[in-house]
């Protein structure tokens, strides 16, 4: 064995000990890391000195689809104020946050953080506005739904790397279909009997029926902790970025809410992580107190009521939506003619495998490559595709 090679076996063995002796008996441990096609690898697992959620959070931030988060919004689109939250920087927030709960609670940092950078892969532009058109869409055309978690899948599974997918381990995968950082929960149960079937045949019912999303759980306490750090780095930062848009004021925060949680996203952050290590620190689950989930529902309550739905900032949806079926149907038509000019071959379906080509069915190839778009670039085509073009001063 060469000098190297007995250094680096060295390494990856302190690894595994250290793991096993400080992590949680319910934590996820590297070994336990399952990949649906290990052969594909360039070196095992076993002898990669990254372990395998560590080594996916790699595959995950030098994926094409993690460098679209820059330009994808959050909450707030259509304003000209470079100190809004985009997707980029949300993934960030909730990273950090499930990281330091994880560190208290001896989880296993490396799977949270995979799960936290990849979650929101598979939003549209637009955020929630583009994913409410894009599901419309798949609904009247009979094509089942469209739910941002399982297109973080599908990103990831069938799109990633020209078709053949990034090969990221079940448990990564589990946590980033299961996230749905838009339902909460007083407590959080691992399902922890999953296997590679059971992922599959969720992440085709999420795309084939509706609000199946809502009805599952992350396999690891890792994905459970990921689920409920979504909540806390949305929820105070949306209403700060609020407040900074004057959409509200701060003082309109719910009395109660603001003596439990704090009235700025800092004091929020603060509150609900420290009630959350103290509630779950030891157990078999992740839990809030009765008394700081109560006033976390106020409090979401509150923002959907005064910032999610405030028709300030609904005047330009439908527009938006007329903007989604207008690209698709165009998209449509150019698939069906075979109109190699157009954008979806020459930035999509051209370095699409033969695999995803043969098996996806062509409305829904249009749905993956207007859903894969930031901001920018779905404006741009819009420009494009249905807008005059100046001709200048002469021809």
């Amino acid at each position: 064995m060469k000098k190297e090679d007995k250094i680096f076996s060295e390494i990856i063995l302190n690894n595994s000990k250290i793991e096993k002796e400080k992590f949680f008996p319910y934590a996820c441990r590297s070994d336990d890391g399952v990949r649906r096609y290990p052969k594909r690898e360039k070196l095992p697992d076993k002898k990669n000195l990254r372990s395998i959620f560590f080594h996916d959070t790699d595959k995950i931030i030098h994926s094409l689809a993690y460098t679209r988060y820059i330009d994808k919004t959050q909450v707030f689109y259509l304003f000209n104020n470079d100190h809004l939250t985009h997707r980029v920087l949300h993934v960030q927030f909730v990273s950090k946050i499930g990281r330091v709960i994880g560190r208290c609670l001896k989880l296993n940092e490396d799977l949270i953080e995979a799960i936290s950078l990849g979650h929101d892969l598979g939003h549209a532009p637009f955020g929630h506005e583009g994913e409410e058109a894009l599901d419309e869409i798949c609904q009247k055309n009979k094509i089942g739904f469209f739910r941002h978690n399982a297109q973080s899948v599908r990103l990831l599974e069938d799109i990633g790397q020209h078709g053949k997918g990034l090969n990221l381990s079940l448990q990564v995968l589990d946590g980033i279909l299961c996230h749905n950082g838009e339902m909460i929960n007083e407590k959080y149960f691992p399902n922890r009997k999953k296997t590679w079937k059971k992922f599959d045949e969720e992440y085709k019912n999420c795309l084939l029926k509706k609000n199946y999303s809502k009805r599952i759980f992350p396999m690891t306490l890792e994905g459970c902790v990921v689920r409920i750090s979504d909540i806390i780095a949305y929820i105070g930062r949306d209403f700060e970025d609020a407040v900074r848009l004057k959409l509200i004021k701060r003082e309109e925060m719910p009395i109660e809410a603001k003596k439990r949680l704090g009235d700025s996203n800092d004091k929020i952050i603060n509150s609900l992580v420290e009630d959350l290590i103290k509630n779950s620190y030891g157990k078999e689950y992740i839990a809030f107190s009765k008394d700081i989930f109560k006033n976390l529902n106020y409090l979401r309550k509150f923002n959907f009521e005064k910032i999610y739905f405030n028709s300030k900032i609904k005047t330009e949806t439908q527009k938006i939506k007329n903007m989604f079926w207008d690209l698709f149907k165009k998209y449509c038509e150019d698939v069906k003619n075979k109109n190699y000019s157009s954008p979806i071959y020459e930035y999509f379906l051209n370095s699409r495998s033969r695999e995803y080509l043969k098996k996806t069915n062509d409305k829904r190839k249009v749905v993956d490559f207007i859903s894969g778009m930031t901001d920018n670039f779905f404006n741009k085509q819009y420009e494009e595709l249905f807008m005059p073009k100046n001709f200048g001063y002469s021809i």
